[in-house]
């Protein structure tokens, strides 16, 4: 396993190595509906292989999003990885609905446009994490959280009349190469709110995809992440 914690400020990604193991071929997921740029985090209707166009906005209840790619049961198919980033100093720039709504759909959104495949996400104040699984048509990381990072910091900066101001600090990405490191993480951002004491039931928390994954995914799918233990995991997340 491989992990790596790199600055990530917008506009300048000069520093950074991209990721150069983007390897193996996903199979095809289920496909879901919805829309993800609007007020409430929804996706789009359809998902075509190689469709780069950003997905509409809507309005649906972020409790009925959708997104097409449930965990998948064969564990090498695709560079799996596991992404945290935080914002600079840990300040609640994403406090309130409206901006982690903001923040949930931009990552949504863009995780389809550069084709990573999310299997697991949460969205806080001031940090988030995800899984996700690429395939041969995936972008580079940094390409993605550049432009995640860009479009929200200048956003947030809008709202807070504070042009320029830094927003994020960093990104940790680790790539899981094995099955066990895999699953517990999937567990462990699903409860990721429930450890930082926000709901006392993961799928009580909009801005994260426990409900989704209850929703979609097979029971058995479920009980096995969920049954997974996490309190071995050395995970930078004191936010």
């Amino acid at each position: 396993m491989e992990e790596r914690a790199r600055n990530l400020e917008c506009g300048d990604l000069s520093p950074l190595s991209p990721l150069d193991r983007l390897v193996g071929q996903a199979e095809p997921r289920n496909s879901g509906s919805g829309n993800p740029d609007g007020r409430e985090p929804e996706l789009a209707p359809s998902h075509r292989h190689g469709d780069k166009s950003p997905p509409e906005s809507g309005d649906k209840s972020p409790q009925s999003k959708d997104w097409p790619h449930a965990p998948v049961h064969k564990f090498l198919e695709g560079g799996i990885f596991f992404v945290t980033a935080g914002t600079l100093h840990k300040e609640h720039l994403f406090r309130g609905s409206e901006r982690l709504t903001l923040l949930e759909s931009k990552l949504l959104s863009l995780a389809r446009h550069y084709d990573w495949h999310l299997e697991a996400w949460a969205v806080f104040p001031n940090h988030y994490h995800f899984v996700a699984r690429t395939t041969p048509a995936s972008a580079l990381l940094n390409k993605f959280l550049k432009h995640l990072h860009a479009d929200t910091a200048r956003e947030i900066n809008r709202l807070d009349n504070a042009t320029g101001r830094q927003v994020w600090f960093n990104f940790r990405d680790t790539e899981l190469t094995f099955e066990r490191s895999y699953l517990a993480r999937l567990n462990y951002v699903h409860q990721n709110a429930v450890k930082h004491g926000l709901v006392p039931v993961a799928n009580q928390y909009r801005w994260c995809s426990a409900a989704w994954l209850e929703r979609v995914a097979s029971a058995a799918m479920v009980k096995t992440i969920y049954d997974f233990k996490t309190d071995l995991l050395k995970i930078p997340d004191d936010y």
